[in-house]
């Protein structure tokens, strides 16, 4: 076999290789919701597709579309449109901005600061320049992320972003301890609590917790109110902070209550309020023991006795004589007494006044 042989069975063999096999097979795109519409992109966006066949532009904006959608609900499902969209449109700058985001919120950072290098490559732009720093803070290259941050590029940034820079320059400073340094990288104009930009309330969210990091905590509470007020859209958690401070703390009123329900069977009892569950017990002790309870309002009260004097035999209590003319009672809250019967029984049972009234044999004095 001579020496061109050997070389077309070399190459047979690399095409019939399992370096040209894919490692895992391709799974099917993901579905692109019915009301999604191209012109749901940004106009910038939908520029940089114009470089694609219509139908693959249509698609590719299609699965940019769904990553915005599915961000912070579905991170899964918006990876899935992202790989999509940069098998479709590579060479696009959007496209591969987009996938470096989704990995930028999944915490892949070095998969995030690649797409956002191929970005910049592709675009020419450096407004993904702080989220790069963040990715190399994230990485633990706290000194490379202050390099990149230094750089020229940084003087190109528009307002926003050049915000959002010094956010992150920030933050690298207060993990290497530096809190004075902390201070100072977010100090300039736009730190102003009289300002409500876009990028206000997270501006001064990041100076409290600069101040509060360096043990101003009083200073540090003005601008989480500060930061609280402009934050119009609840980026930040700057409310409850302010609360946390404060020393506010919502209960759950309705927390015990349901306990109590699911350990007794939601009795009839459980339903009343605490103190009238109690009043109800102490209640029920009392006229066991023969006494009117003081708390019992007075209709209650009359109601009782009358139903007392329905199923006993009435009589005239032992220390005031019977007007048997009249034959009505000295007070017009106590219930009709009626004359005894003459030939009544000795043995009938006499009630003492009272809502525990015990039997006696004794007749009463006339």
């Amino acid at each position: 076999m001579n020496r061109e042989q050997a070389q077309d069975v070399e190459r047979a063999q690399r095409g019939s290789g399992t370096r040209l096999t894919p490692r895992t097979p391709r799974l099917p795109d993901p579905v692109i919701a019915d009301d999604v519409s191209m012109s749901d992109l940004d106009r910038s966006v939908r520029a940089e597709l114009r470089t694609l066949s219509k139908e693959n532009a249509v698609g590719v904006a299609g699965h940019l579309v769904m990553v915005a959608r599915l961000l912070d609900v579905d991170l899964e499902g918006a990876q899935a449109h992202a790989e999509t969209a940069v098998r479709r449109a590579g060479r696009v700058a959007a496209v591969r901005e987009v996938r470096g985001m989704v990995a930028y919120r999944a915490g892949d950072y070095q998969l995030a600061l690649t797409e956002f290098r191929t970005a910049r490559r592709l675009s020419g732009s450096n407004a993904t320049l702080p989220l790069m720093v963040d990715c190399e803070r994230g990485l633990g290259r706290h000194e490379r992320a202050l390099e990149l941050a230094a750089g020229p590029e940084a003087r190109t940034l528009a307002p926003a972003e050049q915000v959002e820079l010094a956010i992150v320059v920030s933050g690298v400073r207060r993990d290497l301890g530096q809190l004075d340094a902390a201070l100072l990288a977010l100090r300039g104009p736009q730190l102003d609590p009289r300002l409500r930009k876009p990028w206000s309330a997270r501006l001064f969210y990041a100076y409290a917790e600069a101040l509060a990091a360096a043990g101003s905590d009083e200073e540090a509470r003005v601008w989480f109110a500060d930061a609280a007020d402009a934050d119009a859209d609840l980026e930040t958690d700057a409310a409850e902070r302010l609360e946390e401070i404060d020393g506010v703390v919502l209960l759950d009123l309705l927390d015990g209550e349901e306990e109590d329900e699911a350990d007794t069977g939601g009795t009839t009892s459980d339903a009343l309020p605490r103190d009238e569950s109690q009043d109800q017990q102490q209640d029920e002790q009392l006229d066991r023991a023969g006494v009117t309870p003081r708390h019992e309002p007075a209709d209650n009260a009359q109601g009782k006795a009358q139903d007392e004097s329905q199923d006993s035999p009435q009589v005239e209590p032992a220390d005031s004589p019977r007007d048997e003319a009249q034959g009505e009672p000295q007070d017009e809250g106590e219930p009709l007494i009626e004359p005894q019967d003459k030939g009544e029984s000795e043995d009938t049972p006499k009630v003492d006044p009272g809502d525990g009234a015990e039997q006696t044999d004794e007749e009463p004095q006339s």
